[in-house]
């Protein structure tokens, strides 16, 4: 069933061609910026993984992962959810040093993914990991960081107006940060997305944090794993986006569990069967470097700064008959 919303009068500023050599302006842009302003170093990265290693991103833990058999290897692989626990233990086979840390071009498949105007099954985003010192776990560096990323989203946008005038969205530098506990005492009749979407529509850029843990309601205000970000120091970076008046998550992000916290959060997961893999028993024996990291989503990005209404104007990918027919019917082109 289709959740197609399409704005009243919409209309794309672009032709497709202009379109495209937008996105590859973006691209570059963003990315400059990004290593320059967080000291990073683009590496290679797997479209898979091994699914007995327990690398992949389990998202909210139930999520399927698009598995295959691979005979000559002798095992399955698992195209990647994200690259959240991958990173990290890159981070230590690349000799990363305190203060450094690498980006990549992540790729994957979320079978189970709700298709509608923000989300696809294809997921491509900007995926970065840096090292950092113990004493630097804290929310200071955390918030340090986001405003780093803004400013990254803000360069890259102004760049992007001077090449295309008829561009005018201007993302705001100043970032509003709560945290979910914060945000439920607010809007406590409101559902979590309302309580995003009113947030974002007084404050336009907005840092949600401490995501994963449960709140006074005992209720959570969104699933995250527990074996990557530390709930009490992570977040989402949330927009306002004009041209579908809602809030708009670009980023999921935070300092990383060390072994105290990875203790904590899998027995209040009830994920205290992880404890065996491999990349869990490294974090546990403290064998990976302290770090901070996140995804940052590349169409995402492309679609508030291009003032696009439907992702799919943005990345190619398959949707359902009703959304393409509804496309189609109001001039909307799906890549």
């Amino acid at each position: 069933m289709s959740k197609l919303f399409i704005p009243e009068g919409y209309r794309m500023k672009l032709t497709n061609n202009e379109l495209q050599r937008a996105i590859e302006l973006i691209h570059e842009e963003f990315q400059h910026n990004l290593t320059v302003r967080l000291n990073l170093h683009r590496v290679s990265a797997p479209l898979f993984v091994d699914g007995k290693t327990g690398l992949n991103d389990d998202l909210n833990g139930v999520e399927r992962p698009v598995s295959f058999d691979i005979p000559d290897v002798g095992t399955d692989g698992q195209v990647v959810h994200s690259l959240a626990k991958w990173k990290r233990l890159a981070l230590k086979r690349y000799e990363f040093k305190e203060g450094t840390g690498l980006y990549t071009d992540m790729n994957a498949i979320r079978r189970d993914e709700e298709v509608d105007n923000l989300h696809s099954i294809y997921v491509d985003q900007w995926d970065w990991e840096k090292h950092i010192r113990p004493e630097e776990r804290k929310m200071q560096y955390l918030k340090d960081t986001v405003r780093e990323i803004v400013g990254c989203i803000c360069d890259t946008a102004t760049v992007l107006r001077n090449a295309y005038p008829v561009l005018t969205f201007r993302p705001d530098r100043d970032v509003y940060f709560i945290t979910t506990q914060e945000l439920e005492d607010r809007f406590p009749n409101l559902t979590p997305n309302e309580r995003e979407m009113e947030i974002c529509r007084l404050h336009r850029t907005v840092f949600l944090m401490q995501i994963g843990k449960t709140l006074h309601s005992g209720q959570r205000h969104d699933g995250r794993a527990p074996d990557y970000d530390d709930w009490e120091l992570n977040g989402d970076i949330l927009m306002w986006n004009p041209v579908l008046q809602r809030s708009f998550e670009l980023s999921s992000m935070g300092i990383r569990v060390d072994a105290a916290a990875l203790d904590r959060q899998l027995t209040a997961a009830s994920c205290d069967h992880r404890r065996a893999l491999p990349f869990h028993q490294m974090l546990l024996n403290n064998e990976l470097p302290q770090s901070i990291g996140g995804g940052i989503g590349q169409s995402r990005l492309c679609m508030l700064l291009l003032s696009t209404c439907h992702i799919g104007e943005v990345q190619a990918s398959l949707w359902d008959r009703d959304t393409v027919e509804g496309c189609e019917k109001a001039g909307i082109t799906l890549l």
